[in-house]
């Protein structure tokens, strides 16, 4: 409550990460670049920055693709350069708003995989925002919303919703 704002940009630049629907990728920078800024933000060293950002795009399988600029991408490569950059600073927590509908299922498997291994070796927590309910299925913990309050019990086109990130032990959740 009474962090400045360059100390809230600070603090979520280092302890957290956000996996976007729209990618929020900048175009005028390549596929490194844009997985490094969070990392310079946080006032990592630039070849600390760069080593990391590289290492994340391996991660989800875009190494080959580092120096192109986001227009020379698919969707599916652009989403996976938000989860490298959501995922370069090891959060504590990430919050993913659709982290796998721009995905083929292969690569939705092979992401979902990732964010639970991570879970599972580091605590990373995941919030996520999905319609899909098989990343529901997923998920340690579910709250499901429903016209923007929390209800209970199964139902068409409902969004799932977690509160993991508060809760004491790491969780893959759904939101």
């Amino acid at each position: 409550a009474g962090m400045n704002d360059r100390a809230r940009t600070t603090y979520r630049a280092r302890r957290m990460g956000f996996i976007f629907q729209v990618y929020n990728l900048l175009p005028v920078l390549n596929a490194v670049e844009n997985v490094e800024l969070p990392l310079l933000v946080a006032d990592v060293r630039p070849k600390e920055a760069r080593e990391r950002a590289t290492a994340a795009l391996a991660q989800v399988g875009l190494e080959s693709w580092a120096r192109h600029r986001p227009a020379e991408l698919s969707g599916g490569q652009r989403q996976r350069v938000t989860i490298a950059r959501a995922l370069v600073n090891e959060p504590a927590l990430v919050w993913a708003d659709e982290p796998t509908g721009s995905l083929d299922s292969s690569t939705a498997a092979e992401i979902m995989g990732l964010l639970r291994s991570l879970n599972e070796r580091t605590g990373l927590t995941v919030v996520t925002v999905t319609h899909d309910p098989g990343i529901g299925a997923q998920s340690d913990r579910i709250i499901r919303m429903r016209d923007g309050r929390i209800v209970t019990g199964e139902g068409d086109g409902v969004e799932a919703v977690s509160t993991s990130a508060m809760a004491p032990e790491p969780r893959l959740a759904a939101v």
